[in-house]
């Protein structure tokens, strides 16, 4: 089965419009291409999944250096907001740009539900 980049899309865009405080998301593949994203004007899909998987892979060296096992989620809190990253398994990984001010439990489990729905489109 063939990833559903435009079946992504809408997902992202209801979950960046429908969760509060959240600004941005995106779906990448874990060497840094964008398959879908719903981002803010200012920022350019594909640097931002450059950037990301550079974050990927600075985590999972983490992990293994630290004896921490597989990487599920790497969070970094600036001071502006927070960008998470979550695996949705071998051949994708979901970006969230939130607010400072976003509930750390609410969108943790919006971000579990919405890769519950990417699933469905993922092979």
């Amino acid at each position: 089965m063939a990833i559903n980049p435009y079946k992504l899309g809408r997902i992202l865009q209801t979950f960046v419009s429908n969760t509060p405080d959240v600004q941005g998301a995106a779906m990448i593949t874990p060497d840094g291409l964008p398959i879908a994203a719903s981002l803010p004007v200012d920022m350019d899909d594909e640097r931002v999944s450059a950037i990301s998987a550079a974050m990927l892979s600075l985590g999972e060296r983490i992990g293994k250096e630290l004896a921490r096992g597989t990487i599920a989620r790497i969070s970094v809190e600036g001071n502006y907001g927070l960008s998470i990253l979550t695996s949705c398994g071998e051949d994708a990984v979901f970006l969230v740009l939130a607010r400072k001010t976003a509930k750390p439990g609410l969108l943790k489990l919006e971000i579990k539900r919405t890769i519950t729905q990417f699933n469905l489109f993922l092979p």
